[in-house]
């Protein structure tokens, strides 16, 4: 399987060359610096989930645009064949299971988040919004000011284009499946 930074080395590049968009635009959109930018375009980087998500937000593009190679029009998704993407010192994990397509403006993951796991995400672009069910263990997930506790079955459908957090308060790992809809 190919390593990450070198797919994401490989769309960046592909993404900024067709919107004809140079190093100090994207650094100007993204708030990543010119040299990051540079660096990940030559694979010689491997950036957190939060660098890739400024980046994809200042693109105005999806996360999976930018870590996932073409797909076929069918695929069995094998879970010991995902490359797991982390975040809190491992204690946040993401499984990209299904990437994003023009077509259906949607990206599915699932995400597992030890005890006291927490991510800060910045806010997606305008409209997005995700939509999440929790299997097993707890979550809190913090939008503005408010904040949703959510237990195993429960479901949450929020507007994302607003910075949010995502917290296992509980005693257990917490597994969950994230989609996010991307408006057209």
């Amino acid at each position: 399987m190919e390593e990450i930074h070198l797919i994401l080395a490989r769309n960046l590049k592909a993404i900024r060359e067709k919107e004809k968009l140079s190093l100090e635009k994207v650094s100007q959109l993204s708030g990543v610096s010119k040299t990051m930018i540079g660096q990940i375009e030559r694979g010689e980087s491997s950036p957190t989930l939060t660098t890739i998500w400024k980046i994809a937000n200042g693109l105005k593009i999806s996360f999976t645009a930018l870590i996932n190679s073409t797909q076929p029009d069918a695929k069995v998704i094998i879970r010991d064949d995902i490359q797991v993407l982390s975040e809190d010192n491992g204690k946040y994990r993401v499984y990209p299971y299904f990437p994003f397509q023009e077509d259906n403006r949607f990206e599915i993951y699932t995400i597992e988040i030890e005890k006291n796991g927490k991510l800060s995400a910045d806010a997606h672009r305008k409209g997005t919004e995700e939509f999440i069910t929790v299997f097993d263990g707890e979550v809190t997930i913090c939008v503005n000011e408010s904040e949703y506790k959510l237990k195993s079955g429960d479901s949450i459908r929020f507007k994302a284009d607003r910075p949010h957090t995502y917290c296992n308060p509980g005693e257990s790992l917490t597994r969950l499946s994230m989609t996010i809809h991307y408006p057209s």
